[in-house]
């Protein structure tokens, strides 16, 4: 193929690609001069959040004090810098947010996160114990830390969804779709989830938006807590109304069950593997799934 041709191509694609199309301007925020929101950036705040919260695992470890802190605040200062900046880019996607007030709700609400970090890094070693008590795998708390899924989706979600809290569009998305994308734990930043929460294994659990869930509850693979149905306005547009369970505390559930729906899991519940369940359980339940039938053949008749 002769070089022009291929010139040729290449410049006409570029000239129909470069110019915005109705459906591109219309999925923009208002803003087409303020630069997006950076996938790089929010991973490496959420790093940076680590190396504070568990500075002796995800950091060079400090014995002395002063060491430490000074090694946490080189990471705070970087921390603010890049949230206020990556909150103020998510901002521009709030419809009631002028230009003028993004820049100064981005550095207040940067503020008002880092005044919630003792309390994630609380939640989180609950979360840490949970899983040590809940494993008889987990020979240290080091392992738990370095090794189970569950430590890296939680610090993700918990970061989320204090962010989420704080009303600031698409950032908690990212961070909790950047835990799902490596762990496959899918659990949305609006889920409310209490302390001592566990997962083991982990993967293909998923967590919808407006499930509530207590404290000392674990999950095992494959667990999805989802909505049943979905309720629509007089135009036909999805109602965004509280659709997932509610779990209260001290329950378990087992591999692979599917529970759906505004439903309510009473405390100190078993739910087993591979239930469909889609009703209320009072506390105390154990719902196990019915017996197989053991149906024997003879001379290879049969399945």
């Amino acid at each position: 193929m002769e070089q022009k041709q291929i010139n040729e191509t290449l410049r006409r694609n570029v000239g129909v690609l470069s110019e915005h199309t109705e459906d591109e301007i219309r999925m923009m925020p208002t803003s087409n001069e303020t630069p997006l929101p950076s996938v790089e950036d929010v991973k490496e705040i959420v790093s940076l959040i680590k190396s504070i919260i568990f500075p002796d695992y995800f950091n060079k470890r400090q014995p002395d004090e002063q060491l430490r802190a000074y090694q946490i605040g080189v990471s705070m200062e970087r921390l603010y810098q890049l949230l206020r900046q990556q909150i103020a880019r998510g901002l521009q996607f709030c419809e009631e947010c002028s230009e003028d007030d993004v820049k100064v709700s981005g550095e207040r609400l940067a503020l008002a996160f880092i005044d919630s970090l003792p309390e994630i890094k609380r939640l989180l070693y609950t979360d840490i114990q949970a899983m040590f008590d809940n494993d008889p795998a987990a020979a240290t708390y080091g392992e738990v830390i370095f090794c189970y899924p569950v430590v890296n989706t939680m610090t993700h979600y918990r970061i989320a969804h204090r962010l989420h809290e704080m009303n600031v569009p698409v950032i908690p998305r990212i961070i909790t779709e950047q835990a799902h994308s490596k762990t496959g734990i899918d659990i949305h930043p609006g889920a409310q989830i209490g302390e001592y929460f566990s997962i083991d294994h982990g993967t293909g659990v998923v967590i919808g938006e407006t499930c509530i869930i207590g404290n000392h509850v674990t999950l095992y693979q494959g667990v999805t807590l989802g909505a049943k149905s979905f309720k629509y306005d007089e135009q036909g547009n999805m109602l965004n109304v509280p659709r997932h369970p509610i779990i209260e505390d001290n329950v378990t559930i087992y591999s692979n069950a599917s529970v759906l729906g505004r439903i309510t899991i009473g405390h100190d519940s078993t739910i087993g593997g591979n239930i469909w369940l889609t009703h209320d359980v009072p506390p105390y339940s154990r719902i196990l799934q019915s017996k197989a039938v053991d149906a024997g053949y003879q001379d290879g008749l049969g399945i």
